[in-house]
C-alpha cells in the first residue's frame, strides 16, 4: 500500500508541475463524439489507438469512440450496422462493400464535398476513382495491393537455380527440390486461386470476369485453370492449398509463397529473421508474354465517411488525419502497404522507413504497367470452394477433368450471377446481392 500511495503522489506532483508549465488546452467549443471502426492484427489495433490519442489531443473538440476486431467478426458485424444505417461515422472498408453497399453511389457520404476538411489532391484521379460510384466519392484507397511471389533466394541458391520468371521455372526447380521434400512454391486457397487464374488468362488473352460483371470462361476455359492446379499439385510444384501452413516458409520446406504486398511481412518475417534472403520475383508469365499480364491490383483497404453521419465535419477532419497527417503516417509505417497519399509517402520517406520487403513488392506492382483491376467477384469464398473441391475430385480421381469442368461451369456460373450488380430502371435503386 506504501508503494501504491507512493506512486500515486508521484504521479500528482508530475500532473501538477505540468500543469505549472503548460496551460491544459480545453476545447473551445462542445466536444462533439464521432465513431471510428476497423479490423486487423493486434499491431493495427495498438498503432491505430495511438494515432486516435494523438488526434484527440490535436483536436480537443473531437471525442473519438473507436471499434476494432479481426477481419472475420469485423466483416459480419460491419454487413449488419451498413444495412440497418448504425455504421460508424469514419470506417475502413473492403473494396468490394463500395458496389455492394453502395450501388448507386449514394451507400456512402460523397467525400467531395468536404474539401475544406479532407485534402484530397494528395492523390491522383486514377487513384480516386478506385472509390467512386456514378462519379460520386464514396472512399478513399489508402494503399494499393496485389498478389506478388516471395521467392527464398537462400534456397533457390543452395539449388543452383535462377529466381523463377515463368512456370516452367518451376516445374524445372520442383524436379531439383522435391527429392528433398522441398516445394519451390506455396500458396494458401485464395492466393492458389489467383495464382492460376493469372496463367488461364495470359493464356486466353482475356479476364476471368467480363466488363460487365459475368464469367467470361467456358468448360473447357475453366478445365486450363484446373489443369495447372492438378499438375502443380502432381508434380510437387506445391503442396495441396489445404496443406498449406504459413511456418513452412520460415523452416525452410517452401522455396517461396505467394502473399498481398500487404502481408509481406506476415509470411515473411520470421523467415528474415532466421537469416534467409527473401525477394519478391517477377510476376510468374507464361514465356514470352509480358510481366504482369493476367495479374491485377486493387487498393488493399479503404476508408469511407457514413451517409448517416451527423458531424460531417469532424469525420471529414479524422479522415485527412487517417490518410495524410504526419503523425499517423509514421505510426502505420508501411503495414497497410505503402501510402497513396503523397504527403505521408513523404513523411514515411524523410523518416527512412520506405525499405524493406513490403516496401520492395509495392514497388514492383507500382512499376508494372501490365497488371489488371482486380474485380472484387473473383474473391469470393464461394468460388474459390467450388473450384479446389472440382479440381480435388480430379487429383484423387473421383471424376475425370471433362466431367469436373462442365460441372464447375454451371456452379461458378450461378455464383457469379448472383454477386452481380443488378441494373433497374432509372426510377429504382441498385442492388447487389452477394451469394
Amino acid at each position: 500500500m506504501k508503494k501504491v500511495f507512493s506512486v500515486i503522489a508521484a504521479a500528482s506532483f508530475l500532473v501538477m508541475s505540468s500543469c505549472a508549465d503548460k496551460a491544459i488546452v480545453k476545447p473551445q467549443h462542445e466536444q462533439v463524439n464521432i465513431s471510428f471502426s476497423w479490423w486487423g492484427n493486434d499491431k493495427r489495433h495498438e498503432y491505430t489507438i495511438s494515432g486516435i490519442e494523438v488526434f484527440e489531443k490535436l483536436h480537443p473538440d473531437i471525442k473519438v469512440d473507436i471499434s476494432y476486431s479481426e477481419w472475420s467478426g469485423y466483416e459480419a458485424r460491419s454487413r449488419v450496422r451498413m444495412i440497418s444505417d448504425t455504421e460508424s461515422d469514419v470506417m475502413q472498408i473492403n473494396i468490394g462493400w463500395v458496389k455492394q453497399f453502395s450501388p448507386d453511389g449514394r451507400g456512402y457520404y460523397d467525400i467531395s464535398q468536404l474539401t475544406d476538411y479532407v485534402d484530397l489532391s494528395e492523390f491522383s484521379d486514377d487513384i480516386l476513382e478506385y472509390g467512386k460510384v456514378n462519379g460520386i466519392l464514396n472512399a478513399v484507397p489508402v494503399a494499393m495491393n496485389a498478389q506478388t511471389v516471395y521467392i527464398n533466394k537462400s534456397i533457390y541458391d543452395k539449388y543452383g537455380l535462377d529466381i523463377p520468371g515463368t512456370w516452367d521455372d518451376f516445374f524445372k526447380a520442383a524436379k531439383i527440390m522435391s527429392k528433398d521434400g522441398v516445394y519451390p512454391i506455396s500458396a494458401s486457397s485464395k492466393s492458389m486461386w489467383l495464382f492460376v487464374m493469372s496463367y488461364a488468362e495470359q493464356e486466353l488473352n482475356k479476364s476471368f470476369i467480363s466488363d460487365d460483371g459475368r464469367l467470361s470462361f467456358t468448360a473447357d476455359e475453366l478445365k486450363i485453370m484446373m489443369k495447372m492446379y492438378c499438375d502443380i499439385v502432381n508434380s510437387k510444384v506445391a503442396p495441396l492449398t489445404e496443406y498449406y501452413e504459413r511456418t513452412n516458409i520460415e523452416n525452410g520446406v517452401y522455396g517461396g509463397t505467394i502473399a498481398w504486398v500487404s502481408d509481406a511481412e506476415n509470411y515473411c518475417g520470421a523467415a528474415i529473421k532466421k537469416g534467409y534472403e527473401i525477394i519478391p520475383a517477377p510476376y510468374t508469365v507464361i514465356s514470352g508474354k509480358p510481366s504482369g499480364s493476367g495479374w491485377h491490383a486493387k487498393p488493399a483497404t479503404l476508408y469511407a465517411i457514413s451517409k448517416n453521419t451527423e458531424h460531417p465535419k469532424e469525420a471529414a477532419i479524422l479522415l485527412d488525419f487517417m490518410l495524410n497527417s504526419e503523425e499517423m503516417a509514421l505510426l502505420q509505417g508501411v503495414e497497410k502497404g505503402i501510402p497513396l497519399s503523397t504527403s505521408a509517402r513523404q513523411s514515411l520517406d524523410d523518416a527512412g522507413q520506405l525499405q524493406g520487403l513490403q516496401y520492395d513488392a509495392s514497388l514492383l506492382m507500382e512499376n508494372n504497367k501490365n497488371m489488371s483491376q482486380m474485380d472484387p467477384i473473383v474473391e469470393n469464398t464461394s468460388l474459390i470452394n467450388e473450384f479446389f473441391k472440382a479440381c480435388n475430385l480430379v487429383i484423387y480421381d473421383k471424376a475425370d477433368i471433362d466431367t469436373a469442368s462442365q460441372e464447375l461451369y454451371q456452379t461458378l456460373n450461378g455464383i457469379v450471377k448472383k454477386c452481380a450488380v443488378i441494373e433497374y430502371p432509372k426510377s429504382e435503386i441498385g442492388i447487389y446481392q452477394e451469394a
